[in-house]
């Protein structure tokens, strides 16, 4: 009888904890926000989220509100659309909202990287000596001798002034993927490849096969973030794994010229805190699509918005030549290619507006923080919201800053000097009266800001820089539309285009 008792007791705990697990008993608290669950336990609205994110949030909000708490995958997020509310959230101690914990998981999920307490700040030290200040300068000149190899090396070709043809999208990521990834990777030593052309031809032949093994697993990883591939898809996302863990071993990276110290000093630094080489081996993948995974989607999106408005194509391509010829490098027949230089990168007011305008439009990062502690959040109305011990906070700007029209008038037309003023100086915005903060926030915002920023920027404006100098660009179709995004991956940054578009180009002169 008694074994009967505890074997009832057993069986009864185990179904309230599956209830639990599965939401059913959750209640929304005095002062919290409103809750939806939606009709799937557990699941809630995972698939509707993961489908288009950007359209369930909008819906959601007209539901219930600037906040709102659902169920996505056994995670409560509290979804923060109120502006005026995001400086209080990035800048909560992370006693209360803990960015980390969100990011050890999918870190772990998706690269094999199990990240340790002093990854962050190792990190963060080698960015801000690396990709900021005299170090992003040295990058800058990395970058641009990639381009020259990659992009340039033609034009000294007898091939002069015939057109090309490409699609846009795949050009420019593959391009600018492949250039950073030179830059910092390293190149192959010339002295091994007999001499520096053939290292140099090597240097493209080997960067593009790493590139189409890159976009594989590119297209598997908003599936593989929220853990819903296909077994055949898993398969192949743990082959391309394994296959980047011994591309970029260090072990290979170590036989290369010229491996930036962004990542030598990492490397270096997480040896030294006791991680094994296998899993230095996964942190450098890590950082190829920390650093290339955004860059080359953008510049494609940026390239398309000024090829379809000609007057937007005009102002940049004016500035650049400008800012060239007063380096002494007028572009013209018979002239060597522009090598361009951080000090002429900081002198296109228009480029970094029109790329801001871009970003602004494509970049939909989700920024998430665990609640370690009931925390108070007040909105522009005065409500007060308590955000609940182990949920999710969440914020999408996409929707609540950078498409918000009362930030940024007409926010779905591209308005290539929109963050300019006329005297080159950069705009500020308002709402309801009061200066704003965060208008635009493709890196993040607060601890969690993107600490490559500054040298994505670079890489872009580069790209761009140089195919307006050297390249006369057009269409093929100069009628169609800019392609629909692809809505399955907002919240990974830079979205890319439900399909590609043809363009042709060929030497300027």
């Amino acid at each position: 009888m008694v074994l009967w008792v505890i074997l009832l007791c057993t069986l009864v705990s185990s179904l309230l904890g599956g209830l639990y697990v599965l939401g059913v008993f959750r209640r929304r608290r005095p002062n919290e926000p409103p809750l939806d669950k939606g009709t799937i336990p557990w699941l809630g609205y995972l698939l509707e989220f993961r489908k288009d994110s950007s359209e369930f949030l909008k819906r959601m909000q007209r539901k219930h509100g600037d906040v709102f708490t659902v169920l996505i995958g056994g995670y409560y997020f509290t979804f923060v659309m109120d502006p005026s509310c995001f400086g209080s959230i990035v800048k909560e101690s992370r006693s209360k909202l803990d960015f980390r914990a969100n990011a050890a998981q999918l870190v772990m999920r998706v690269f094999g990287y199990k990240p340790i307490e002093a990854t962050r700040s190792i990190v963060h030290a080698s960015s801000v000596k690396h990709l900021m200040g005299d170090g992003l300068t040295v990058l800058t000149q990395a970058t641009m001798e990639s381009f020259r190899r990659l992009l340039l090396f033609s034009l000294s070709s007898g091939q002069r002034r015939v057109w090309q043809e490409e699609n846009l999208f795949h050009y420019c990521y593959n391009i600018v993927f492949r250039a950073g990834y030179l830059a910092l990777y390293g190149t192959e030593p010339s002295q091994g490849a007999g001499n520096k052309e053939k290292a140099e031809e090597q240097d493209r032949l080997h960067s593009n096969q790493l590139f189409q093994e890159f976009w594989k697993y590119d297209r598997l990883f908003p599936q593989l973030s929220f853990a819903l591939l296909t077994p055949k898809d898993k398969r192949e996302a743990e082959r391309l794994k394994r296959h980047f863990w011994n591309t970029l071993s260090m072990k290979k990276l170590c036989q290369k010229d010229n491996m930036s110290g962004w990542l030598r000093d990492q490397v270096q630094l997480l040896a030294e805190n006791g991680v094994p080489e296998y899993m230095q081996d996964r942190f450098l993948f890590m950082l190829l699509w920390a650093s290339q995974g955004n860059t080359g989607p953008t510049a494609f999106w940026l390239l398309l918005y000024l090829l379809k408005h000609p007057e937007a194509l005009k102002a940049v391509r004016d500035e650049v030549d400008k800012v060239s010829r007063e380096s002494g490098q007028e572009v013209k027949a018979g002239s060597p290619p522009v090598t361009v230089t951080r000090d002429m990168l900081n002198q296109t007011p228009l480029l970094d507006s029109a790329l801001e305008e871009t970003l602004r439009l494509v970049a939909a990062p989700m920024l998430v923080r665990a609640v370690l502690e009931d925390t108070s959040l007040r909105t522009s109305t005065g409500t007060e919201f308590t955000l609940r011990r182990g949920d999710r906070v969440a914020l999408f700007p996409h929707i609540s800053v950078q498409m918000n029209p009362e930030i940024h008038e007409e926010p779905h037309k591209f308005k290539y000097d929109r963050f300019v003023n006329t005297d080159g100086t950069r705009k500020d915005f308002y709402r309801n009266g009061k200066r704003l903060k965060f208008v635009n926030m493709p890196w993040g915002a607060g601890v969690s800001t993107c600490p490559g920023r500054f040298f994505a920027t670079a890489e872009m404006k580069l790209f761009v820089f140089l195919m307006l100098s050297h390249f006369e660009l057009e269409l093929v179709n100069e009628e169609e539309e800019i392609p629909a995004i692809d809505s399955s991956r907002c919240g990974f940054g830079t979205v890319q285009p439900v399909h590609d578009v043809r363009f042709r180009f060929r030497p300027r002169f």
